[in-house]
């Protein structure tokens, strides 16, 4: 075999896909692009909402804006690109490309990951500790908790870029898959990637079961003090401002784990092109749905917005 890895920064990739020009993958990319515009509206509006809205100038909503810029970045990292290799017909990606979008990629869903988990630190001092709430989580420890997801999850994103653009590639240049993600890449690798393999399950381990066990413990001592509560309606308000959390967490990492934490010989491309299409579209669309939908707070801000633009517009 011919190992072109000096060839590839000129070559690049071929993207096989996941849709078919046929009528019904048709229908299913026309689908995925109103998911696409949805999550796009979607997450724009409720950054808009937090950051303009004095009320929601609290913890919890600081992270829901980072978790939504981060959901906005991904689909705009993911969709545009496969979309536009879908209509053309080329599907091609260049190396450099495909590495910047491995990067974004990796860094953006560690990110997401990290700050799942701390969500859920979050809302254990909310329930367990309400009157020490205002100083255990101060505007320098919100920042603290959010940049240290954002840190990591981009460490992550810089070395597995760095690894897969560093790697000989041999014969076939065809990924198949609709983006670049590693475990497609590393099928295409002409050498040994037996440390890679341990680096990334490392990785994997890092960033997705270290904060799952956060999440793990939070929960179980959010049920502990539920449990104390002697009033009902108490247990049932600290019961629902976790739900939303909970949501969230099932769609995310059952999407991640099963991409990246199952053994090889369980890995089918296509098994992994739709279980990457859940959580690279159809969860960044789901999030603001879960937190927005059935909080008071978030359609409360939405209709002071409103009246707010229609009093200025009638002016």
């Amino acid at each position: 075999m011919r190992v072109w890895s000096n060839q590839s920064s000129i070559d690049g990739f071929i993207l096989l896909g996941i849709f078919s020009h046929n009528q019904t993958d048709l229908v299913l990319f026309s689908a995925v692009m109103v998911v696409f515009t949805v999550a796009l509206c979607e997450n724009v509006l409720l950054i808009f909402l937090i950051y303009t809205d004095p009320q929601l100038h609290t913890p919890m909503y600081f992270f829901l804006s980072q978790l939504s810029f981060m959901d906005l970045m991904l689909v705009c990292d993911i969709v545009p690109k496969m979309a536009v290799n879908f209509l053309s017909g080329r599907k091609s990606i260049s190396f450099v490309g495909c590495g910047i979008q491995t990067g974004f990629f990796v860094s953006l869903v560690g990110s997401e990951g990290l700050l799942l988990g701390l969500m859920a630190y979050d809302r254990y001092v909310a329930i367990s500790h309400p009157l020490h709430y205002p100083i255990l989580m101060n505007q320098r420890v919100c920042l603290q908790i959010a940049g240290s997801s954002w840190a990591f999850g981009v460490l992550d994103g810089i070395i597995q870029m760095v690894a897969i653009m560093i790697l000989p590639y041999c014969g076939s240049r065809n990924v198949d898959h609709f983006f670049c993600e590693v475990p497609a890449l590393l099928k295409l690798v002409c050498a040994d990637t037996s440390l890679f393999d341990t680096l990334l399950f490392a990785c994997c381990v890092f960033m997705l079961l270290l904060p799952f066990s956060i999440i793990v413990a939070s929960y179980a001592r959010i049920l502990g003090a539920v449990l104390r509560m002697h009033s009902a309606q108490a247990q049932n308000k600290a019961l629902a401002t976790c739900s939303s959390h909970l949501a969230a967490v099932s769609f995310f990492y059952g999407a991640a784990m099963f991409i990246y934490l199952r053994p090889k010989r369980y890995r089918t491309p296509s098994h992994d092109k739709v279980i990457s299409i859940f959580y690279t579209v159809l969860t960044p669309m789901l999030n603001p749905l879960i937190y927005s939908l059935r909080n008071r707070d978030v359609m409360g801000a939405l209709r002071r917005s409103l009246m707010r633009y229609s009093v200025g517009t009638q002016q």
